[in-house]
């Protein structure tokens, strides 16, 4: 028998979540959070086989979206911010099924009804006048077992897809350790050697009046690899300004023209994460020693990597002339030396773990000092080298981001024909869909 087009609310309970997700007590049954793992809590809410929904944008910030819809069956606890929902008659319709038919409808059926112009929630009201389509019993069976076949081939095909990416951020890696030992382009027998530059920058730097403390020298077991003649080693120190960020008031800030601030939070591996935040903007005047320039390079001092890099950008023009806050800092190189080629040595490996080694065993968060920064050793090249070398990396990247994207397009695309067969299958073809899964 079957019901075809029916209310949620006329064929399942649909019951809001009663667990705050930051008080859950570790416990035997399963909480289940917006996220893709869940928790644990010491109590349950329900003893059912019910279809989990959020009930506010995955995203937030004025963006309706919607991740998962989510499975959960026997004994479990639920995040007030998600809700249940459970057949009234698990012999008329199966709460797996259900799930299947909104996961891959979620767009159309629940994101569509969410509303709210900065906390973007769904109302449960609107989620009971969802319709969906309630096919025979037995058709129901059907579907269950095709997504299960079709979702561990998704599997499988993510799994590939995410070993080629991951191939080919080795591969970037691979490009950045032969650019800074001088071996991904020719040395130019009539470039100036890297320590005149070095002499050059240094004679300056004492000609500007600035007081420094003297930076240590080079000890050979700082010396990773060898690096050619023109070569030489120097610290970081000796080629950038260290500009801290300032501590503003959280009430300076606010939404609407003004300043643009780079704040910790903006800054991301290979980007400055962009957001509406603003200052005043008489305090570009004001506080003209924090400001930031496109070129610059911005380097997070609080929780300074994640696994994939170090937190560390050019800053784009979209930010030219922003304020520098707290705990970000400015690395701005000094004449005769390419920003581009030590945003490009800061991004490899070789500085990354140098970074997890410093901190590695520490219990609190990692906070980077000023003479971690300009202590750290530096492969210095001459200056149309460094040049060359940034122009050849920037080549060598636009070819694995070209592989990158038909990678994703790819596995885009298998996640769509992967719907395409569950859609034929919800209205009712099946021996179509029977035949494109043999």
């Amino acid at each position: 028998m079957s019901g075809g087009k029916m209310r949620l609310g006329d064929i399942c309970t649909i019951t809001k979540g009663a667990i705050g997700i930051m008080k859950a007590v570790s416990g035997e049954y399963p909480m289940i959070t917006l996220g893709e793992d869940n928790k644990t809590h010491n109590e349950f809410q329900f003893a059912a086989k019910a279809v989990i929904i959020p009930l506010v944008s995955s995203t937030g910030h004025g963006h309706a979206s919607m991740k998962r819809v989510k499975y959960q069956e026997g004994k479990f606890a639920l995040g007030n911010i998600l809700c249940a929902v459970i057949p009234k008659d698990e012999n008329f319709v199966l709460a797996k099924y259900l799930q299947i038919y909104l996961h891959w409808n979620r767009e159309e059926l629940l994101v569509s009804q969410m509303k709210g112009m900065a906390n973007v929630s769904l109302p449960m009201n609107r989620i009971s006048d969802v319709e969906v389509n309630v096919p025979s019993l037995e058709k129901q069976k059907q579907i269950v077992e095709l997504e299960q076949k079709l979702s561990e081939k998704g599997k499988q095909a993510d799994k590939l897809f995410s070993d080629q990416l991951t191939q080919l951020t080795n591969l970037n890696q691979a490009i950045l350790q032969e650019a800074v030992q001088g071996k991904l382009v020719e040395q130019n027998l009539t470039d100036e050697p890297a320590t005149e530059l070095l002499k050059r920058i240094k004679a300056e730097k004492e000609k500007s009046g600035k007081k420094e403390k003297p930076l240590p020298p080079i000890t050979p077991e700082e010396i990773p690899f060898e690096i050619p003649d023109s070569w030489v080693w120097c610290r970081l120190g000796d080629v950038i300004d260290f500009i801290s960020g300032n501590n503003f008031e959280s009430a300076d800030f606010y939404k609407g023209n003004g300043v643009k601030c780079i704040k910790i939070t903006n800054a991301g591996v290979n980007e400055i994460i962009e957001t509406d935040d603003v200052l005043p903007i008489e305090f570009q005047n004001r506080y003209k020693q924090f400001l930031v320039y496109t070129d610059d390079l911005v380097l997070a001092l609080t929780r300074p990597f994640i696994a994939t890099g170090l937190k560390v950008s050019i800053c784009p023009t979209s930010y030219n002339k922003s304020l520098l806050n707290q705990r970000v800092a400015v690395l701005r190189v000094v004449n005769g030396i390419y920003s581009k080629y030590i945003y490009q040595y800061l991004s490899s490996d070789i500085v990354l773990k140098k970074y997890q080694l410093m901190f590695k065993g520490q219990s609190q968060q990692p906070n980077l000092k000023k003479e971690d920064v300009t202590n750290l050793s530096i492969p210095l090249p001459p200056i149309s080298e460094q040049q060359r070398i940034v122009a050849e990396i920037e080549k060598q990247f636009a070819k694995t981001k070209q592989l990158k994207e038909n990678i994703k397009a790819n596995q885009q695309a298998t996640e769509q024909l992967l719907k395409a067969l569950l859609a034929e299958s919800f209205e009712g073809k099946e021996e179509q869909t029977a035949t494109a899964t043999t």
